[in-house]
């Protein structure tokens, strides 16, 4: 293997990504912007929920429940049916007034507290109230449930505590159950700690999947394909010149990517960084693995880059970077086992928010480097098969 005329391979690469600034611009600038939309527009973190009550009771029980939810900082009374003393505009109240409000997507959420709702608490009767949620998008409907749950269960708590309090001079002591929650790993619940390392999972995959299937098929297409394989070239030396600029690039691109989101985002790397980088480069046997592999199944650009995303869509999509693998059927779930990207996502989430080593990574570390020596050797073979 002659090392000379590797680098001569790598230095043609560079000059051409530097000759078309197209390619560049988004080589260095989409995975940036990728991030900022994943860190504010991407979000699991469901706030300002519009909100309508209506409120038959009128008393000063439901007009403190009101508030609690107001109070909660998640939902935003907009609509009090029936007209309100302040703030919110009215709006015809009764039960059809709800539905309507739903129906056009005005409202996620209706609040409906019947008459008598005062007067069962006064009597120690249970008291009820309805809540409607918009469940077109299930998930921000389960995530609202459980906002409404915590404010109803808070609210309950505090009435019950002022009817123990009332009654302490006929009971002495009382047993209870104090649960303190506490969360790790992510203290703030901040999605966007959740986000970036999927962020850098999925840059890594397109960039350099896509890039190296574009690159060895552009060369084909301008007839300059033949031309190196009629030189001195041999086929590996040819692979590793066209794989090694990717390589320096996606990892061009990951620590863009780690700057930004330490810097703007303020997420902390609890582990060693190190260790990132050094499962990255196992990861990318993968990815530029299946480059290569969809170079030697195109035969134009464009032939390359709906393979790529043919391929990457699935590994995305049932890698656990946006929905979780235990949601999903039985059935899918094996499936993802054969995905390089769940490992890695697992590996990469571990370092950032639970600050793992590789003496817990190690198994998702043995199983990213079996595939990616799998598959490069796999997309080697047939790539010297194409080119002989």
């Amino acid at each position: 293997m002659n090392w000379r005329r590797i680098l001569r391979i790598v230095k043609k690469e560079f000059l051409q990504l530097r000759r078309d600034p197209r390619l560049l611009a988004i080589v260095l600038a989409a995975p940036v912007f990728q991030l900022f939309v994943f860190g504010y527009a991407v979000t699991t973190d469901v706030r300002h929920i519009t909100t309508a009550v209506y409120d038959e009771d009128r008393s000063a029980a439901s007009r403190q429940l009101i508030e609690k939810f107001i109070r909660s900082g998640y939902f935003d009374l907009k609509y009090y049916l029936g007209g309100g003393p302040t703030g919110p505009p009215p709006f015809p109240s009764g039960p059809k007034s709800i539905d309507e409000l739903l129906d056009r997507g005005q409202a996620q959420i209706a609040i409906h507290i019947p008459r008598g709702f005062a007067n069962d608490l006064a009597r120690g009767r249970t008291a009820r109230l309805q809540v409607i949620l918009d469940g077109s998008d299930s998930m921000t409907a389960g995530i609202i449930a459980g906002y409404v749950s915590g404010v109803v269960q808070t609210y309950s708590q505090r009435v019950v505590t002022e009817r123990l309090d009332r009654r302490r001079a006929y009971v002495s002591r009382l047993p209870s159950v104090e649960g303190r929650l506490r969360v790790w790993y992510n203290p703030e619940l901040k999605s966007v700690n959740f986000m970036v390392p999927g962020v850098i999972c999925t840059i890594l995959l397109v960039i350099t999947t896509v890039l190296t299937s574009l690159a060895i098929v552009k060369e084909r297409e301008i007839g300059t394909l033949e031309m190196l394989v009629v030189t001195p070239i041999r086929a590996r030396e040819l692979m590793l010149g066209k794989t090694i600029p990717f390589i320096l690039i996606g990892f061009l691109d990951v620590v863009l990517v780690i700057s930004v989101g330490v810097l703007w985002f303020k997420v902390r790397i609890a582990g060693s960084v190190l260790l990132l980088f050094a499962l990255a480069a196992v990861f990318l046997l993968t990815s530029l693995g299946m480059g290569l592999f969809v170079s030697t199944v195109s035969r134009t650009q464009q032939q390359a880059m709906m393979t790529s995303f043919f391929i990457m869509l699935p590994s995305i999509l049932l890698s656990g970077f946006m929905f979780p693998i235990e949601n999903m059927p039985r059935v899918v779930q094996w499936l993802t086992y054969a995905i390089p990207l769940r490992y890695f996502l697992t590996i990469i989430r571990g370092i950032f928010l639970k600050g793992n080593g590789l003496e817990v990574l190690w198994p998702q570390a043995l199983v990213l480097l079996a595939l990616g020596l799998g598959i490069m050797a796999l997309s080697a073979l047939r790539f010297s098969k194409r080119l002989g």
